[in-house]
């Protein structure tokens, strides 16, 4: 999270990489950095000549003041250059994919927390615990500390009890990669596009499940000043153009404000 996309893609150039603790994925991931790195791709016009599709399914969710000012964006991207194309549908249930999709992404990633976080805490030179297990009774033994009645641990809790990636995490896993090579993938490929936009983070399963990239800029502020994004997504190795997109969008629009502190700070709920 960064005040603006140049300060984001300053961190990303600072971040990618090859890394010998995640040696598979991140060599694999190594062969889309582009040579000079990112910042080459901040670039006023880059919404020129791009394809963007709107998809069917996400905006219509959106308040009325989000879906106006979504509406007006659509408009500034084709003032810009960008082919905007909309009502594109990535299934033909949208509400069946979403379901698909959350039901395998929730085996994966149960199991896949417990592998990570076991080897990231045993590999701490100090800290009070080294595994799954003793976060969960630390949180136990410290239940105000932790705030266990208003968090809880469930999720924490259904993790410790996955035993690795057996044969329902790999049916899962193969699940996943189906779904994205058949529906984001595909519609993609298809209409040639370089983007799909989203509102906030809506889309945010449908890319993760495949390793696929995105930005959230803002959009605007809806009642209370609430402030609300829009999503550049794309396929892997997709960086460099969902960079020149999302940049140039924010330097048209100029949305973002400084953000004003109220005396007491909004509180925030996190399930764990």
């Amino acid at each position: 999270m960064c005040r603006t996309v140049s300060d984001a893609v300053k961190v990303l150039d600072t971040i990618v990489g090859y890394d010998a603790f995640d040696a598979a994925a991140t060599r694999a991931a190594s062969k889309y950095i582009p040579s000079g790195g990112y910042m080459q791709f901040l670039k006023k016009d880059g919404l020129r000549g791009k394809r963007i599709g709107v998809l069917n399914g996400f905006f219509q969710k959106s308040g009325e003041t989000q879906l106006r000012v979504y509406n007006q964006h659509f408009t500034t991207m084709r003032e810009h250059g960008a082919v905007v194309i909309e009502n594109l549908d990535v299934a033909t249930n949208l509400t069946a994919l979403l379901a698909d999709i959350g039901a395998n992404e929730g085996i994966a990633i149960r199991a896949e927390f417990k592998l990570y976080m076991n080897a990231y805490l045993a590999d701490l030179w100090s800290s009070p615990v080294r595994s799954l297990t003793d976060v969960i009774a630390f949180n136990n033994a410290h239940p105000v500390e932790e705030r266990l009645e208003e968090y809880g641990q469930d999720n924490l809790i259904a993790a410790e009890k996955t035993q690795g990636i057996g044969s329902v995490e790999k049916a899962a896993i193969q699940r996943l990669e189906e779904l994205s090579a058949n529906g984001l993938e595909k519609l993609m490929k298809e209409k040639q596009l370089d983007a799909i936009v989203t509102p906030d983070t809506t889309a945010s399963s449908l890319l993760a499940i495949a390793g696929h990239p995105a930005i959230v800029v803002p959009a605007g502020y809806a009642e209370a000043g609430v402030p609300f994004g829009i999503c550049f997504g794309g396929l892997q190795g997709y960086e460099p153009r969902l960079i020149e997109m999302a940049y140039a969008f924010e330097q048209a629009t100029k949305v973002r404000k400084q953000p004003k502190y109220a005396s007491e700070p909004a509180k925030t709920r996190f399930v764990l």
